[in-house]
């Protein structure tokens, strides 16, 4: 996957300071915290065979029932991330 010059643009835009981009609010977190939560999701989307905002199958029980707040601990310090619930507590990112 390539990242185009007009994304990156896009993405750096208001990023004056070198704090805007690796501090405790800038970009990069920002993107971990995001990329994380879509990576989520995708599991979620997986493990109940239907996407997110479309109905489920009509023999599908279990559905999406939001989220819950957590912490991650890593280099960068903590990430707070939304994870994805299922309504029977089988998910397990």
């Amino acid at each position: 996957m390539t990242i185009s010059e007009e994304l990156l643009d896009e993405l750096l835009k208001g990023c004056e300071r070198p704090e805007d981009l690796l501090g405790d609010a800038g970009l990069m977190k920002e993107l971990k915290i995001k990329l994380m939560e879509r990576m989520l999701g995708a599991e979620l989307t997986s493990h109940l065979g239907y996407e997110d905002g479309k109905d489920a199958p009509p023999d599908q029980t279990n559905r999406r029932n939001g989220s819950s707040a957590k912490r991650l601990k890593g280099q960068d310090g903590e990430l707070p991330i939304a994870v994805p619930r299922d309504r029977d507590g089988s998910f397990e990112p």
